[in-house]
C-alpha cells in the first residue's frame, strides 16, 4: 500500500508527480495514490485523465461508508455507487460528466477487485447515463484558414532562413511580407521568435489535427521534414505518424531558424518553447487558439476545435472515415464517426439557408 496523507504518484514523464488533494482521509489518500500510479505507469493514460480520475475516487471515497481513517472498501456496493451518481445529478452536473465519473468510478472498483481490495466488482452492474451527442463547434475552411493566418510572411521569411516551402512567396505582398519580417528580427529577435512559434503552432495543430497534449509534448526529433511526417505520442502512449502540408512545413522551417532565441540551458529538445525556454505550456497554446479563431471572426475555440474543424474539413474533402480515425488517433471508429454528423448538420444549414424549396 502507499503511504498515507499527501501522498503522491510519480507521473509518466511529468516534470512533477500529481497530488492527492488534500483533506483526503489518510486510508482513503493511500488507495488513491496506488490507483493513480497503476492508471499512469500501466496504463499510459495522460496526467490530465488521471487528475479527473483522482478528483472522481476521491469524492466517490468521501461519499462512502466508513471511519475517520478512510472508506470501507468492503461496504462499496451498487447501492452506494448509485447513491453517489443520484447526489451528483442532484447537483445539477451534466449527463456528460456523469457518464465520466461513472466510468471512473468502474475502473477503480475493477482495479481495487485485482488489487484484492474488494472481494466483488460492483462496478460491473454500475449503469451511468450516456453522454449528450453535443456536435462541435468547427470553423468554416475560409475561418480556418484565416485563423492560422497568410502563409505568405512566415513562407517567405522561411525561405530566406532555409525553411520549408511557403504559399505566395513570389508575390509583391509575400516579398514585402519577408522583408517585414526581417525588419522585426532585427530589431525584435525574441518577439520575432514567438511570432513564428505561434504560427508554427497553429499550422501544425489546424495541419496535423493534434490535440494541444500532442503538440505540446513533440520534440525536434518528432519531425520528419523530408516527407513532412510527425511522430506523435497519443493517448495510451500509442505512437502515430501523422503528415502535414507545405503551410506548416514552411511555418515550422521559420521558427525552428530562430528557436534558439528562446533556447536555455533547460530547454531540451521540445520543439516550441516558452518566452522563459521551457517546454510551452498547454495554456498558453489555448489562449493563442482562442485569441486567433476569435480574430479570424468565426467562433472562438479551444484547440481542440481545430482538431474537430481539420478531421471535418477532410471528411467534406472526400477522405474516408479510416484515414481520419487513423489519423487523429481515434481508438474506436465510432469515435470518428461524430464528424459524419457534423458534416451532415452544415449541409442541412447550407440547404436550408440558400435552396429555393428549402
Amino acid at each position: 500500500m502507499a503511504g498515507t496523507g499527501g501522498a503522491t504518484r510519480a507521473t509518466s514523464g511529468a516534470d512533477a508527480p500529481t497530488p492527492v488533494p488534500d483533506g483526503v482521509r489518510p486510508g482513503d489518500a493511500a488507495v488513491v495514490a496506488e490507483f493513480a500510479a497503476h492508471l499512469s505507469l500501466q496504463r499510459g493514460l495522460s496526467d490530465h485523465t488521471v487528475r479527473a480520475y483522482v478528483g472522481d475516487v476521491v469524492d466517490l471515497l468521501a461519499s462512502a461508508p466508513g471511519s475517520a481513517s478512510g472508506a470501507d472498501l468492503a461496504r462499496v456496493d451498487l447501492a452506494v455507487l448509485r447513491r453517489w451518481l443520484a447526489s451528483l445529478a442532484a447537483r445539477g452536473l451534466s449527463r456528460s460528466t456523469l457518464a465520466r465519473r461513472g466510468a471512473a468510478a468502474r475502473t477503480f472498483t475493477r482495479w481495487a477487485t485485482r488489487q484484492g481490495l474488494m472481494s466483488t466488482d460492483p462496478g460491473l452492474r454500475l449503469r451511468s447515463p450516456r453522454p449528450d451527442r453535443v456536435l462541435p463547434t468547427v470553423l468554416t475552411p475560409a475561418q480556418a484558414a484565416a485563423a492560422v493566418g497568410d502563409a505568405a510572411a512566415v513562407g517567405g521569411a522561411a525561405g530566406r532562413a532555409g525553411g520549408g516551402v511557403g504559399r505566395g512567396t513570389d508575390s509583391d505582398a509575400g516579398a514585402a511580407a519577408a522583408a517585414d519580417a526581417d525588419a522585426g528580427a532585427a530589431t525584435d529577435p525574441v518577439g520575432e521568435a514567438l511570432r513564428r512559434r505561434d504560427r508554427a503552432v497553429l499550422e501544425l495543430l489546424y495541419g496535423a489535427a493534434l490535440r494541444v497534449s500532442e503538440l505540446t509534448a513533440l520534440d525536434t526529433s518528432s519531425l520528419e521534414h523530408t516527407e513532412r511526417l510527425v511522430r506523435v505520442l497519443g493517448k495510451g502512449r500509442k505512437e502515430r505518424v501523422v503528415p502535414y502540408g507545405a503551410p506548416a512545413a514552411s511555418a515550422l522551417g521559420a521558427w525552428l531558424a530562430v528557436r534558439d532565441q528562446l533556447v536555455t540551458p533547460g530547454s531540451g529538445r521540445a520543439l516550441f518553447l516558452g518566452r522563459r525556454g521551457g517546454r510551452i505550456d498547454p495554456r498558453a497554446v489555448r489562449t493563442l487558439v482562442h485569441a486567433a479563431s476569435a480574430a479570424a471572426g468565426g467562433p472562438e475555440i479551444a484547440p481542440h476545435g481545430l482538431r474537430h474543424s481539420a478531421a471535418t474539413h477532410l471528411l467534406e474533402g472526400g477522405s474516408d472515415l479510416r484515414s481520419i480515425q487513423e489519423m487523429l488517433g481515434h481508438a474506436s471508429l465510432a469515435t470518428t464517426q461524430r464528424y459524419t454528423h457534423v458534416s451532415s448538420e452544415r449541409l442541412l444549414a447550407a440547404f436550408a439557408q440558400a435552396h429555393p424549396r428549402a
